[in-house]
């Protein structure tokens, strides 16, 4: 864990879904290679799925594609053929992170609020926080018709305001350069995390200043200063 954070000063923690609070690359590599191979497509490994995530289910299926076979039609086809099956399959080896459950319990009863945003689409980010974290998030949003994918800040600002807080006193939680972009984008402090599903050099590369590298430093961060 490199720098620190004034937890005090802070009231509402956002949290990433995907690589943050939940591993889901089992269900989506799964999807994603079955979607493939029913296109007459190569399957990917475990390994090129999680760098092809971040950026919502239409990116990851074009980034899974084959060079030549990145045209929209062929995109579309297997990105319905994805959902079909990831709908489904999406909580079949999906599972929280160790000592996640607890820690936000924690800081719940601490007195954050606690919200979570994702690119994964709406229906399935809320369907998996109710499976997992029923009650303990006070706002969920995935993207849709009215939350653009970060790093786009609308989705994060609209949290902030209905929550009755500010970008200065919330903290962005999340695994990825997206991750940093949002932060940066919606004016709230960052805590990068580097369990998930990108590196931390990558995480620093994209400007991430304070880095938790277990689930146990994360709560450390906020509650022992709290």
């Amino acid at each position: 864990m490199s720098n620190t954070l004034s937890s005090n000063k802070y009231d509402l923690i956002v949290f990433d879904l995907d690589g943050t609070i939940l591993d889901t690359i089992a269900d989506l590599s799964d999807s994603v290679c079955f979607a493939l191979k029913e296109n007459g497509f190569p399957p990917r490994t475990e390994e090129e799925v999680k760098s092809f995530v971040g950026n919502g289910v239409l990116k990851l299926i074009e980034r899974a594609l084959p060079d030549g076979a990145k045209d929209p039609e062929t995109v579309k086809r297997v990105y319905d053929c994805f959902n079909t099956r990831y709908a489904e399959h999406y909580a079949d080896k999906t599972r929280p992170y160790c000592g996640m459950a607890e820690l936000l319990k924690s800081l719940k009863a601490a007195g954050y609020k606690l919200a979570v945003l994702s690119n994964k689409p709406d229906k399935f980010t809320k369907e998996l926080i109710e499976k997992f974290y029923g009650g303990l998030f006070d706002i969920v949003e995935g993207s849709g018709e009215n939350t653009p994918r970060k790093p786009d800040p609308t989705g994060e600002l609209n949290i902030i305001a209905r929550l009755g807080a500010s970008p200065e006193k919330t903290v962005h939680i999340g695994d990825s350069d997206t991750d940093v972009m949002t932060a940066k984008n919606s004016g709230a402090a960052l805590i990068a995390c580097s369990w998930g599903y990108r590196s931390r050099e990558t995480l620093e590369k994209a400007g991430a200043k304070l880095i938790a590298d277990s689930v146990e430093e994360l709560g450390k961060i906020f509650l022992e200063n709290s």
